[in-house]
């Protein structure tokens, strides 16, 4: 082994050459002005489908990008083999602004958040009145996370031949959110899709549910192109099988709205959530907060939205299911 003295010449250093060639490393990295647009449609195993124009690709996520993550409904600047050719691969070098991101977490003690899709403006909670039975608490979790993230709520109620659909209704009235009811033998024969089209033309509308309440069967009666699988709900545990693994989204036939379909979910964990931020779904409660204590709950002794609701400026259910919803991020979904 070479050893130098306290005097050496620099000349004497052996430098390994670049076999790669002899330009020197850089931190700047290039602006890809001419990469075409993209709308990530699924991912599956580190390959993404990207729709360019009027094709799909597969595309790879740039080593430019990091630990950046993306999702479907991201907008997206792709480079290299946009043809949509068999065994050809894009790269994707750059994620646009997004305009929303809907969160969760997979329980309220875990810090760590999961970004379910990007950029859509409509969240539709499906629920199935019966088998299995209705988890209001999980609906309360996803109206939570849709005000959270600016997106519009859409109830989703299916199975009505099963049960009747008043009392759940009852319940989120005083929410004003929108609602479409459904029953299988709706769905069977298109009446329930169109119903629920309605809701979704120019949107973009991502669906969440507890597995087997048959969101992917609305979503497939939406998508009649493009059959996704099905299972049903195990008679022992009273529990939906999961049959969609990952996310997809799907242009909705002559319409501008687009559905993304998610897996099912068992938890919807809001450890994200500011509770200063679901206020603002509430514009008739919003002012009533200026009296309120610094770090004010809304749900203790000195909250001036008891005397703004007394003085008839809101409804006091419209309080009421502020309250509930607020409460909901610190149970979990069984309580």
């Amino acid at each position: 082994m070479r050893r130098y003295g306290k005097h050496t010449d620099e000349d004497d250093v052996r430098v390994r050459p670049n076999r790669k060639g002899n330009r020197p490393r850089t931190n700047i990295r290039p602006k890809h002005e001419d990469a075409a647009e993209g709308f990530v449609l699924t991912i599956d195993r580190g390959r993404l489908t990207v729709l360019v124009e009027d094709r799909t690709i597969t595309a790879m996520k740039a080593r430019e990008l990091g630990r950046k993550g993306v999702v479907v409904g991201d907008r997206v600047a792709v480079v290299g083999d946009l043809s949509g050719d068999k065994d050809t691969l894009a790269r994707i070098v750059r994620v646009e602004k997004r305009s929303s991101v809907l969160r969760r977490t997979a329980d309220d003690d875990d810090p760590y958040e999961r970004v379910v899709v990007a950029n859509a403006d409509q969240l539709a909670i499906v629920t199935a009145l019966a088998d299995p039975e209705p988890r209001p608490r999980l609906i309360d979790r996803c109206l939570v996370a849709a005000f959270d993230a600016g997106l519009e709520p859409l109830l989703v109620l299916t199975k009505s031949d099963l049960a009747p659909a008043e009392e759940m209704l009852k319940t989120y009235e005083p929410l004003g959110v929108p609602f479409v009811v459904t029953s299988r033998d709706e769905l069977a024969d298109g009446e329930a899709a169109d119903r629920v089209r309605e809701r979704l033309t120019d949107r973009i509308t991502v669906f969440v549910g507890h597995s087997g309440v048959g969101k992917t069967t609305l979503v497939n009666a939406l998508v009649p192109d493009h059959q996704r699988a099905t299972g049903r709900v195990n008679a022992v545990t009273g529990r939906g099988r999961h049959t969609t693994t990952s996310a997809l989204a799907l242009p909705l036939p002559d319409t501008k709205g687009w559905v993304i379909d998610t897996p099912g979910v068992r938890s919807f964990g809001l450890h994200h959530v500011d509770p200063a931020r679901v206020i603002n779904a509430f514009p008739d409660l919003e002012p009533g907060t200026e009296g309120c204590p610094r770090a004010c709950s809304h749900d203790e002794p000195d909250c001036a939205l008891d005397q703004w609701v007394a003085d008839g400026h809101a409804e006091p259910a419209r309080l009421y299911s502020l309250r509930r919803l607020l409460a909901t991020r610190e149970r979990r979904e069984g309580d």
